[in-house]
């Protein structure tokens, strides 16, 4: 490996190391913006049941993300070709909005999000800033617990894609075939300010009406989960059913969701090995027993 790709690895993991200080769990990046680390399950068939890291060894995307630096440096020695790192977005503690203002294609994303605040009525706090090589700018910003902001590329405006539950943001420092993503002057030293609510109500999905698959023992927060999974369109299915799980076993009602929230993820489409070995993860995750 060139030297300089060696301090791009080192500056790397340095930046990483210091945004889990912050609580922000990170990943190692390849200069293309991709995870470094390669599924171990990429021979695998396909229709196999999906794993989200609980086979124990690194390469499931942003499912590897960690604010553990012992488990960081261990990703980043498994991966020394990594030039920069992402940011997991809808994690706790601050669950990470990213806020994509693009440059690309020749639209004016920034001139599009002052027309959706004075349409809305609300105003972007200060913030975290990053600017993209590409002239763009990441506006982070953090979300409730108990909302899950879904990804979305140019649905709320064209040139505005949003980074929410299962996405990641390309963290400030980290070096790319295009360029090093920088913080802007001035929001280094802010924290992620909270997301105004009007811009958030935009964000999330639209309620569907209430279905057949839920179950009245649930409970009032129990529905509103499952009511999120069956909201779930295709590409989303799995990491809604996994939030939507870890919410239920933090809340100490992960075991009497199971059920309901195997009938609403079958009813999107997974089946209920899918859907069991997804919600069994997510306890793992939290640290309760499926």
């Amino acid at each position: 490996m060139a030297t300089t790709d060696r301090q791009a690895t080192t500056l790397a993991l340095a930046h990483a190391l210091s945004a889990a200080e912050r609580g922000l769990a990170v990943i190692p990046l390849s200069r293309t913006k991709l995870p470094a680390l390669r599924s171990p399950h990429r021979d695998d068939d396909l229709l196999a049941t999906p794993c989200h890291g609980e086979c124990g060894a690194f390469g499931h995307g942003v499912y590897d993300a960690s604010t553990d630096p012992v488990r960081i440096r261990e990703l980043f020695a498994a991966a020394p070709w990594a030039t920069g790192y992402g940011i997991a977005c809808g994690l706790p503690p601050h669950h990470l909005i990213g806020v994509d203002l693009d440059t690309k294609s020749g639209t004016d994303s920034s001139a599009a999000l002052r027309e959706l605040s004075l349409r809305h009525l609300f105003t972007i706090p200060d913030t975290v800033v990053v600017l993209t090589p590409s002239g763009g700018r990441h506006l982070w910003l953090t979300g409730p617990p108990d909302a899950a902001v879904p990804n979305s590329a140019g649905r709320l405006a064209p040139g505005i894609d949003i980074r929410g539950a299962g996405g990641y943001l390309v963290g400030p420092g980290s070096r790319t075939d295009h360029g090093t993503y920088s913080t802007a002057p001035g929001t280094a030293h802010l924290a992620p300010a909270a997301c105004p609510p009007a811009l958030l109500h935009l964000l999330l999905p639209p309620p569907r009406p209430t279905h057949p698959a839920t179950h009245p023992s649930a409970g009032d927060r129990g529905q509103g989960l499952v009511q999120f999974v069956l909201a779930a369109h295709e590409g989303q299915r799995n990491t809604r059913l996994f939030w939507a799980a870890c919410r239920a076993y933090e809340n100490g009602i992960g075991s009497a969701l199971v059920a309901p929230l195997v009938d609403a993820a079958r009813t999107t489409g997974l089946t209920e090995r899918e859907a069991r070995a997804t919600i069994a993860s997510a306890a793992r995750m939290t640290g309760r027993r499926p």
